[in-house]
């Protein structure tokens, strides 16, 4: 699989990624700002990419801004935040039609990054403040979605599961941010942590798209270039040291299906050699639906409303899903740990070897066949300084064999199990 050849240029206060194919009708422009997670700060930093896109000094509102995106063609035009490892990603995402494609030739995408460019650096303020109704709507919205977590019981398992396994760890840190900082944000505090977010943040810009790269730089410049004051010493992170004592807690609230949630660390992370033996690894083990956490768990013993695992690449864990009566705690907590001892002892065939390989494969084209899919997969190489071409990336993963997957397996240590059941229920 061959795609666009990546071209990494440092700029002044950003670093600017081109990406040029054909293949697009669209240009698609991704900015990410990228900073070490902290408590301090990380409700305001929640709430940004929201406020930020509502109104900027020159489309002051909500309506303005979208009839601008909409007279260029229908632009699209979102943001949210994510924990990558130990960071705390901003993204702003941008899909604008390729002028070379529309009959009068307007500078639809220099007027796309204006926008785009104000929204970043130029947002709507008054006396050293963000529009407060705006700050006031965003705020309400971001609790509902704060409090709905609560509700969707397998993301409050699995936040659980993170605060008492990484506790004291800047991953266990809520990238929603937290219900009791709310009263302190005002329009003013919010817009003091932009700026000094928009001075410190580092900042990769991606586009891709049929484009020229001298005048794709050429506009980068104008509408990205920014002065900039990085603290190196906000971008280290946190190293695990030691043997891990595995804990096991069992929490009670208001479920009618227990969730069984199963922390374990990798010791590896993206970029390293083991890395694409964890991603068949983890096909046979439970990221797939031939693997044998779903096969045991939930079909051969019906022990399981669903049994899944996935891994985080950047802190080194893998995570185990799945949603269990509460009766059948101790069964279904067995069989799980047993398919981890199945795969250390090597008790898998060449051929599950093979298909998760395939699997792992077409997940990965599928993803990079979209643009804004290729341009995680490089972000992912970004933030682990590791720069992989995709060719190699899907080579790495053909030449994976047996003894790779069992080396993996012996990596991984059991850290936390995490049981959520009804409160009349339990063990």
């Amino acid at each position: 699989m061959k795609i666009s050849k990546e071209t990494v240029v440092e700029k002044k206060g950003y670093r600017l990624h081109i990406l040029p194919s054909k293949k697009y009708k669209t240009i698609s422009i991704v900015a990410k700002l990228k900073a070490p997670m902290k408590r301090e700060g990380i409700t305001e930093r929640a709430l940004l990419p929201s406020v930020l896109q509502k109104a900027t000094q020159q489309l002051p509102n909500v309506r303005t801004l979208q009839s601008a995106l909409e007279n260029l063609y229908g632009t699209g035009f979102s943001s949210d935040g994510s924990k990558k490892g130990e960071n705390h990603v901003l993204s702003f995402r941008m899909e604008v039609v390729n002028e070379v494609y529309l009959k009068n030739q307007e500078p639809i995408l220099e007027n796309a990054l204006q926008i785009f460019s104000d929204v970043l650096f130029d947002p709507k303020v008054e006396n050293g403040a963000f529009d407060e109704s705006i700050v006031a709507r965003e705020k309400q919205t971001l609790e509902q979605k704060i409090k709905s977590i609560k509700d969707d019981k397998m993301s409050y398992a699995n936040m659980r599961l993170i605060d008492h396994m990484c506790k004291d760890e800047p991953y266990a840190l809520h990238v929603h941010g937290y219900l009791e900082d709310f009263e302190q944000i005002t329009a003013q505090s919010l817009y003091e942590y932009y700026q000094a977010m928009i001075n410190r943040d580092l900042l990769d810009v991606y586009i891709s798209g049929d484009v020229d790269q001298t005048e794709i730089e050429k506009l980068a410049d104008q509408y990205f270039t920014r002065e900039f004051s990085e603290n190196a010493d906000d971008h280290k992170h946190s190293e695990l040291t030691g043997s891990i004592e595995a804990k096991e807690i069992v929490e009670e609230d208001d479920v009618n299906q227990g969730k069984l949630h199963i922390g374990y660390r990798t010791n590896i992370k993206f970029g390293d050699p083991d890395y694409y033996a964890l991603q068949v690894f983890n096909g046979i083990y439970g990221g797939f639906p031939s693997s044998k956490l779903f096969m045991n768990v939930r079909e051969k013993h019906s022990l399981a409303y669903y049994a899944a695992s996935r891994f985080e690449s950047h802190k080194g864990l893998l995570l185990v899903f799945s949603g269990v009566d509460p009766k059948d705690y101790d069964q279904a907590k067995s069989i799980i740990l047993e398919q981890m001892k199945a795969m250390e002892s090597g008790d898998f065939t060449d051929d599950q070897v093979e298909d998760s390989k395939e699997q792992v494969i077409n997940q990965l084209q599928e993803t990079m066949d979209n643009a804004n899919g290729l341009i995680e997969v490089l972000y992912h190489q970004t933030l682990s300084g590791k720069d992989i071409p995709a060719e190699e990336l899907i080579e790495n993963i053909r030449n994976v064999k047996k003894e790779d997957v069992i080396k993996v397996a012996e990596k991984i240590q059991l850290d936390t199990i995490y049981f959520l059941t009804s409160q009349e229920g339990g063990e």
